[in-house]
C-alpha cells in the first residue's frame, strides 16, 4: 500500500512537470542543462595541482611519513588522540557527530577530506589557507589534540627521525629544550617559548610546519570516487544510452538540482562545491557562543605565521593570490559558512557547520523554506517545492554516493 501511494506520488508529480512516463525514463535535456550536468562529473576534474606553499606535496616519502603522523595518538596531550580520531577512514575520514570531540569537545562539525587539496580555504570558515597549515591547527587547540609544537617536534626527533630526514633533512638537536613550549596554551608553554632563542623557536617552527606539510602530503591521495551521477553524466555527455542509470525519481531530482532548486549556486564543478563562503540562514546551535564564521577568519588567516605568505611557505613571490586578494570585509560575510562538497553527502549526517540539521529531508527542507539568517542576511530566497519535489531532490542526492565511503582509504 505504501510503495504505491510512493509510486503515484512521483508519477503525478512528474506528470505536473510535464513528463510522461517515456520520457521520465530517458528525459530530454536542453543543450544548456546537458552541459551542466557534464560539468558536474568527477570525469571534468581537472589533475591536482601542485601547492606552491609545499614543496613536498607530491613526494610519496612525505605522504607515508604524513599517514604515519596521521594515525598517531603521540601526538596529543593525553596520548589518546590523532588526526584519525576524528577523521575516521571509514566515515569519509569525519566522525557523523554534530560537534568533534577530542580532548574536550569543539564548536564545530568535522569536515570530510577526500578532495579538500583543491580548496583554496580550510575548515568551515576558511581560517587556513592550505591543507598543511589547517592540519598544524587541531595540534595546538586545546579541545582537539591539546599538545604544543615543541611537544610534536620531539616526538618526530623520538619516533621518526630516519623518515622525517629523508625528506626534510636533519632534525636539530632538541635535548636542551624543554618537553612542552608554544606561544600558544598554557601559561609554562608560553613562559617556556618566551625563553628560547629566535633560531631555537625557528628551528621547532620549521618542524613543526613540516609535521603539517607531511600530512597534507598524505591527504593530497584521499579523493573522491565516481558514483551512480557520474556514471550518468558521463553516458549523457557521450550520447549512449542513460536508461537504468537513475530512477525517474532520482532523474526528477537532478532536473530539480540543476533548475528550479538552484542548488548549483553554490554546489557546482565536479567537486559539488564553488568552494566559497555563504550566508544561508542556518540557525544558531543551542548552547554554543556566538558563530559569525567568515568575517571572524578574515583576520585569523592573516595572522597565521604558517599561512602561504609566511616564511615557513615554499610559496613564491607570485603565488599566494588566494590569500592576497580575498576578500576581507563585507556584511555578506557575516555567518558565511564554506560550501562543502556534496559527494558522499547522504551518508554525513549530520549537517551544517555544527550539525544543527539531523537528516537530509531537514536540509532539502531547510533551503526550501528559506528561513531568516540568525545574524547577517541569508541569501535564499523560498522556492515553493512540493513535497514530492523534496523527495525526489533528495533521493538525486542519494546517486552521490558510493556505498560506504566517498574517497579512497589508503
Amino acid at each position: 500500500m505504501r510503495a504505491s501511494l510512493v509510486v503515484g506520488g512521483v508519477l503525478a508529480a512528474t506528470a505536473l512537470a510535464g513528463w510522461s512516463w517515456f520520457t521520465l525514463s530517458s528525459p530530454v535535456w536542453s543543450p544548456a542543462e546537458t552541459k551542466l550536468i557534464a560539468s558536474l562529473s568527477l570525469s571534468t576534474l581537472p589533475p591536482l595541482p601542485p601547492d606552491p606553499s609545499n614543496a613536498v606535496g607530491d613526494d610519496p616519502a612525505a605522504a607515508a611519513l604524513g599517514r604515519a603522523l596521521f594515525f598517531d595518538t603521540r601526538l596529543s596531550g593525553n596520548g589518546q588522540v590523532a588526526c584519525a580520531s576524528c577523521h575516521l577512514p571509514d566515515k569519509q575520514f569525519q566522525d557523523g557527530t554534530p560537534l568533534a570531540s577530542g580532548m574536550g569537545q569543539t564548536n564545530r562539525r568535522t569536515m570530510p577530506i577526500a578532495g579538500t587539496a583543491y580548496n583554496p580555504w580550510l575548515f568551515w570558515d576558511g581560517r587556513r589557507d592550505s591543507q598543511w597549515s589547517q592540519a598544524l591547527g587541531p595540534l595546538e587547540s586545546a579541545v582537539e589534540h591539546g599538545t604544543d609544537r615543541t611537544q610534536v617536534a620531539h616526538v618526530i626527533a623520538a619516533a621518526y627521525a630516519v623518515d622525517y630526514e629523508a625528506v626534510f633533512g636533519a632534525v636539530p638537536d632538541l635535548s636542551n629544550l624543554a618537553e612542552h613550549a608554544s606561544p600558544l596554551g598554557s601559561d609554562a608553554a608560553r613562559a617556556s617559548w618566551a625563553a628560547l632563542s629566535e633560531a631555537e623557536r625557528d628551528a621547532i617552527n620549521r618542524i613543526f610546519a613540516n609535521v603539517g606539510k607531511a600530512i597534507a602530503a598524505f591527504e593530497r591521495t584521499i579523493l573522491p570516487q565516481p558514483t551512480r551521477f557520474d556514471a550518468y553524466a558521463d553516458a549523457l555527455t557521450a550520447g549512449h544510452d542513460t536508461t537504468g542509470l537513475l530512477t525517474p525519481t532520482e532523474l526528477e531530482g537532478l532536473r530539480l538540482f540543476v533548475g528550479k532548486g538552484e542548488c548549483t549556486k553554490c554546489h557546482n564543478g565536479p567537486l559539488l562545491t564553488d568552494q566559497h563562503f555563504h550566508n544561508t540562514g542556518v540557525p544558531a546551535a543551542p548552547g554554543l557562543p556566538a558563530d559569525s564564521g567568515r568575517i571572524d577568519a578574515i583576520a585569523q588567516v592573516l595572522a597565521d605565521p604558517f599561512n602561504c605568505l609566511g616564511i615557513y611557505s615554499d610559496a613564491g613571490p607570485t603565488d599566494c593570490a588566494e590569500l592576497r586578494y580575498m576578500d576581507r570585509e563585507g556584511h555578506d560575510l557575516v555567518r558565511a559558512y564554506k560550501s562543502p562538497s556534496l559527494r558522499g553527502v547522504t551518508e554525513r549526517a549530520p549537517f551544517m557547520h555544527a550539525g544543527q540539521l539531523g537528516t537530509l529531508a531537514a536540509v532539502v527542507r531547510h533551503y526550501n523554506e528559506a528561513p531568516a539568517a540568525p545574524a547577517g542576511h541569508s541569501e535564499l530566497e523560498p522556492l515553493a517545492m512540493s513535497e514530492a519535489e523534496l523527495a525526489a531532490l533528495e533521493a538525486f542526492l542519494g546517486t552521490l554516493s558510493e556505498a560506504g565511503s566517498e574517497g579512497n582509504q589508503p
